[in-house]
């Protein structure tokens, strides 16, 4: 089995599978100063030692990415004397890759990062494609940039030191690729559960789904790194999630709320893109079968609406929905008004 995936950004870089993270990163490093940027609760959870680094820590889950923790950051970087030459590691999730990118892409306009991804959802997603940012007040990720990494590595064993929410969190980024690019990740999940992917048993059926996502995230990035056509095609299900994810305060996990997303844009995709109902019904059959949620506050359209329309997708004051013609056929869609979302809002949330 292939030990690297290629990713072509704005620099052509790999995605790594080792047995140790830590061995794979101290071939890379060297003799270069690294600053490691995690939490204290992923450092204990992995039994972290840090000799060899400054560490600097940040908050768990969104909560990392803010202004205040960035500037705090920047402070870090200047006192600990961190060059062009140097180097930023981040371990973590998604949100501590997310924010240890834009970290680096903003110190000295642009050093180099390497992303050690723990959980599910930062190894098949947020650490792939060189996506860096921040949150505003407005919403998720509104401030950031393009800065890829130097290399991600994929270590699963860290996969258990998750918990089971966490697992089917990341499961949901799974799923969205399957649906988007690769129906065998659908049938070799509709074939599983969640006890046989989390068993040390079941590791070659879980390292197969991981290698799949990443190689449909790697293949769609390195053909639209700047997200001007196909790329934006890896947000299904993201447009109503994130407003879910902002408007719950990050108490909804970012896999939980791209489930319901997912369950909404496929009910969009039957009522007005010709979707199959046996495909629409086959997105709320699979993310249940991993006790994902597909549904959030019936009542909570309005403010749900006003946040999407600060998604990064709209053009022209209009939403825009990555919605499906079928399986493997994803589309950009624009022509849902007001009226039609609130509609389809009620049919899927009541």
């Amino acid at each position: 089995m292939k030990k690297t995936i290629a990713v072509d950004g704005e620099h052509a870089y790999q995605v790594t599978f080792a047995d140790s993270w830590l061995e794979k990163l101290n071939e890379i490093r060297a003799k270069r100063k690294s600053v490691l940027i995690t939490s204290s609760k992923v450092a204990d959870a992995i039994g972290l030692s840090i000799e060899g680094f400054d560490l600097f820590l940040v908050p768990d889950g969104e909560a990392a990415k803010d202004v205040v923790t960035l500037q705090a950051a920047w402070e870090f970087l200047e006192s600990h004397g961190i060059e062009r030459q140097d180097l930023i590691v981040a371990i973590g999730g998604g949100s501590i890759t997310d924010f240890a990118g834009f970290a680096a892409a903003t110190w000295l306009r642009g050093i180099d990062w390497i992303a050690i991804p723990t959980t599910l959802a930062g190894m098949v997603d947020a650490s792939v494609g060189g996506k860096t940012g921040i949150n505003g007040r407005s919403g998720k990720n509104l401030i950031g940039s393009f800065h890829s990494p130097k290399e991600v590595i994929i270590d699963l064993a860290l996969l258990s030191t998750l918990t089971d929410r966490d697992f089917r969190a990341g499961l949901a980024e799974v799923i969205k690729c399957g649906f988007i690019a690769d129906p065998e990740i659908l049938k070799n999940l509709e074939d599983s559960t969640l006890e046989e992917l989390r068993n040390p048993q079941g590791i070659a059926k879980l390292s197969d789904l991981v290698r799949r996502s990443i190689a449909v995230k790697a293949k769609i990035v390195s053909e639209d790194f700047r997200e001007s056509g196909s790329r934006a095609f890896l947000n299904y299900g993201h447009t109503l999630g994130h407003a879910i994810e902002h408007l719950s305060g990050y108490q909804l996990r970012h896999g939980e709320a791209v489930s319901i997303g997912l369950n909404f844009a496929a009910h969009l995709g039957f009522k007005h893109l010709g979707l199959e109902r046996e495909s629409y019904l086959r997105h709320r059959e699979l993310l249940e079968r991993y006790d994902l949620p597909v549904r959030f506050d019936s009542g909570a359209f309005d403010s749900l609406f006003s946040v999407m329309r600060l998604d990064k997708k709209n053009k022209d004051g209009i939403i825009r929905f990555v919605l499906l013609r079928e399986i493997g056929n994803p589309v950009l869609f624009a022509e849902l008004k007001e009226g039609n979302l609130r509609v389809a809002y009620q049919e899927v949330m009541s």
